[in-house]
């Protein structure tokens, strides 16, 4: 399936660019948010991160004739690090887009689809590890099923997790949606869809990763400088939130003179999540669980 970019003109305008700014694309992914960035740079320069060597390649394709960019091969938790390394120590917004590239979901052999037959694998970087194959045979039940529950609100995450530890080894994606299927057969939607979500976050430590890039990403913004960040499910989104809000104001005793008192980090652009227009959902289905949040740095 042709990657179709989530959100792209939201996101991308939620930036407020400036065209001689710098920019980070934290999720390089199909680049499609990156193309659309270098459009509206002049003297401006985007920096762009991703992990999976093939959408690196990609990318470099369709972004040949943008000279003002630099695609760094590295998770976004690395970001303040690496681009420290290129002398760049503060930036006029980045972008995030935690969604998975159409390009990982329909190659086969990432093991990321429920939908096809393949290894077991959800690494998106294929150098470490740990991938779901070494989750789902070597964790403890105990451990799998507080996987499943936790990061996919599996509701019979115990049972799958007796179910597998009884039918190990269990080397392809077939085999475990086997057991989904007979475990969830009375649920609505695809039996398998929230343990391979919570599988995936567990072989990528997603959350944890989510939680330091945020960090990072506040203190490289300039003033003015925007974060745009597209989520697609409840516990990134919950992340994304609790960031904004913590970070947006202070919760002060009462009767405390405030006039003086320092404005916060952040200033919430959106209070209520901006989702994909009923012409992208009947374009690209696979957006209906996104949400945008945008924040500026004051």
């Amino acid at each position: 399936m042709k990657h179709i970019t989530v959100l792209l003109n939201e996101a991308v305008e939620g930036l407020n660019i400036k065209p001689n700014g710098i920019y980070v694309d934290a999720t390089l992914g199909g680049a499609g948010h990156s193309e659309a960035i270098l459009k509206k740079l002049t003297t401006g320069h985007l920096f762009a991160f991703d992990q999976d060597d093939y959408a690196i390649m990609r990318a470099n394709e369709r972004l040949k004739e943008y000279p003002n960019k630099t695609i760094i091969h590295s998770n976004f938790s690395n970001m303040k690090e690496k681009l420290s390394e290129l002398g760049i120590h503060h930036v006029d917004g980045i972008l995030f887009d935690l969604g998975l590239s159409s390009f990982q979901i329909d190659d086969e052999s990432r093991g990321f689809s429920y939908l096809k037959d393949h290894k077991l694998d959800m690494r998106m970087d294929l150098s470490q590890p740990i991938s779901a194959y070494e989750i789902v045979n070597e964790y403890s039940k105990e451990e799998l099923a507080r996987i499943f529950r936790v990061y996919g609100d599996e509701k019979n995450a115990w049972k799958i997790a007796l179910e597998i530890e009884k039918r190990r080894p269990i080397h392809t994606t077939l085999e475990l949606v086997q057991i989904t299927d007979k475990i969830n057969k009375d649920v609505k939607g695809h039996s398998a869809k929230r343990v391979f979500q919570a599988l995936r976050i567990a072989v990528n430590n997603e959350l944890e990763v989510l939680e330091n890039a945020l960090k990072q990403a506040l203190e490289l913004l300039n003033p003015l400088g925007r974060l745009s960040i597209i989520t697609f499910h409840s516990l990134e989104d919950r992340i994304v939130k609790h960031f904004y809000k913590d970070n947006s104001e202070y919760q002060l005793p009462k009767n405390i003179d405030v006039r003086n008192f320092p404005k916060p980090p952040l200033k919430i652009i959106n209070r209520k999540a901006i989702t994909p227009s009923i012409e992208e959902l009947n374009e690209n289905p696979r957006s209906h669980s996104a949400q945008l949040r945008i924040a500026e740095k004051q």
